[in-house]
């Protein structure tokens, strides 16, 4: 049977890379897609798997596009199962480089809209919904030149404890999944020296897949976890572990 049979899934970041191996995988689950990108999208659902997605064009950061958002879900769906906020950059800036553009941009992206896009979802979840955040080993971990990259990861994490607390008395569970270095469009832009350091630094010896990161966030997001909230995952191929 299919894990998410008949459920709605809002994937916040949900097309390209890690957010759009979750939407396919999800959908392949029999979910209701709606994935949201900057870049838009045709907002029409098409088939996927068992299920469906849909794109919409949204700025995760600003809350009159998250708040469009939950207006259309509520409006065709009126509910919302499962909620993926996976919305985020990474962008290299030492301390002495730290200027309040980069600093706001990327907590706006990576801080505030996790919380306003939790802050909707939970409005119109029911008991049993689930919140999966994607948040990262660099969290955990001081690597140079990306101290607001990680301290944005770390808040995701805060957050994660404090949320499943919160929300536990409303039969709503929140976790989430911390990759590694994960093979995406932006990492195979980097030089294969980078590429090479990063594999070495891995205990599995390579990089992972957004298909392997999405697997960790469909147990997350099924009944398969569901004496699970609170936690982290770490998709990493043990960096950060061992």
């Amino acid at each position: 049977m299919s894990r998410l049979a008949n459920k709605t899934s809002l994937v916040i970041g949900g097309v390209g890379g890690i957010g759009g191996a979750v939407s396919q995988r999800f959908a392949s689950e029999g979910a209701d897609i709606y994935a949201t990108s900057r870049k838009g999208g045709q907002n029409t659902p098409e088939r996927a798997g068992k299920g469906s997605i849909r794109t919409i064009q949204a700025d995760a950061s600003d809350r009159a596009d998250l708040a469009r958002v939950f207006e259309q879900i509520r409006s065709e769906k009126g509910r919302i199962d499962v909620l993926v906020v996976n919305a985020g950059i990474s962008e290299y800036a030492p301390l002495e480089d730290i200027s309040e553009d980069h600093f706001d941009r990327t907590f706006g992206l990576n801080v505030r809209s996790l919380a306003f896009a939790a802050q909707g979802a939970a409005e119109l979840m029911q008991p049993g919904g689930t919140i999966v955040l994607i948040g990262s080993i660099a969290g955990d971990i001081g690597t140079k030149g990306y101290g607001v990259y990680g301290a944005t990861k770390a808040a995701v994490r805060s957050f994660t404890r404090t949320w499943a607390n919160e929300l536990a008395p409303k039969g709503i569970r929140v976790n989430v999944v911390s990759p590694g270095p994960t093979d995406t469009a932006m990492m195979a832009a980097a030089s294969p020296e980078t590429r090479d350091a990063l594999a070495n630094l891995i205990p599995l010896g390579r990089m992972g897949r957004p298909e392997e990161v999405a697997a960790a966030a469909l147990f997350l997001a099924s009944d398969e976890s569901s004496f699970t909230t609170g936690a982290e995952l770490a998709v990493d191929g043990g960096m950060a572990q061992v």
